[in-house]
């Protein structure tokens, strides 16, 4: 049986919703959920596909500047680390780990960079290997609710990085 961990970052609950959806898609018995704040430095030995997801914040993953930012702008949960310093703090797999990204950014107005292409080329870099390119997932302003559609898009997405990662 495929194992799988989805790790994310979410200010305002959008990010993680997705991530939860993710995983039902890649199967609820197979995927486990943690955020950036409590995912481990070393993966477990059985895991076969990582998925990572953000937000996208001034063109790219989060910083601490930019949680303060969102801070300002009415976030209550701010984690004390996002994806880019779990990424940092990641070591390089010893065996084949697929990996898959993704990002939400607001749709209107549709503001260019990506968290998700930022974040696998760094866990590229880590040796991990791309099961499918970056996916971005549309919210309505900072605060959301995420766009009509994209939550049962996310679980199908899960679907197909599950039947690639196989």
């Amino acid at each position: 049986m495929m194992h799988a961990v989805v790790v994310f970052e979410s200010l305002w609950g959008n990010t993680e919703q997705l991530a939860r959806e993710i995983a039902e898609g890649i199967g609820v018995e197979s995927a486990d959920v943690i955020d950036a704040v409590s995912a481990p430095a070393v993966l477990e030995s059985d895991v076969d596909l990582l998925v990572v997801g953000g937000p996208t914040h001034a063109f790219s993953m989060s910083t601490e500047k930019t949680r303060e930012a969102a801070k300002q702008q009415g976030a209550e949960s701010i984690p004390a680390r996002g994806i880019r310093e779990w990424i940092a703090s990641l070591s390089s797999p010893d065996r084949d780990i697929r990996v898959a990204t993704f990002d939400t950014r607001v749709t209107n107005p549709r503001l260019p960079g990506s968290a998700a292409k930022k974040a696998m080329k760094r866990l590229v870099g880590l040796g991990f290997r791309p099961v499918a390119k970056p996916e971005t997932f549309g919210v309505h302003g900072y605060s959301g609710p995420v766009t009509d559609g994209e939550l049962q898009r996310a679980r199908g997405w899960g679907e197909q990085l599950a039947d690639a990662a196989r």
